[in-house]
């Protein structure tokens, strides 16, 4: 597969989970409060509010992305990922 190719997979999956990342996290803090938070062991999590938003944001977009991978791979015939062709349209 061609750079070309590669990076222009990395931009049909990155950009649209960037965005849909973003509308997430709008609606996650819109009801939950980052002060609110508390861990696994019930204790407070005091992390800035800041820093709450910017993890949850990485990791939102980084499940969003894992999925549109596994789209794009489920989207391949056996064949063309065995031969490293990894384009549903072909070489």
């Amino acid at each position: 597969m061609s750079t070309a190719s590669i990076g222009r997979r990395l931009q049909t999956v990155l950009w649209p989970a960037f965005l849909m990342a973003g509308v997430l996290e709008m609606l996650v803090f819109a009801v939950v409060d980052p002060g609110s938070l508390h861990g696994f062991g019930g204790a407070s999590l005091d992390w800035p509010p800041l820093a709450v938003y910017s993890v949850a944001f990485l990791v939102f977009w980084a499940v969003i992305a894992a999925a549109g991978f596994i789209s794009q791979l489920l989207a391949c015939s056996a064949r063309d990922i065995n031969e490293g062709r990894m384009s549903p349209d072909g070489p």
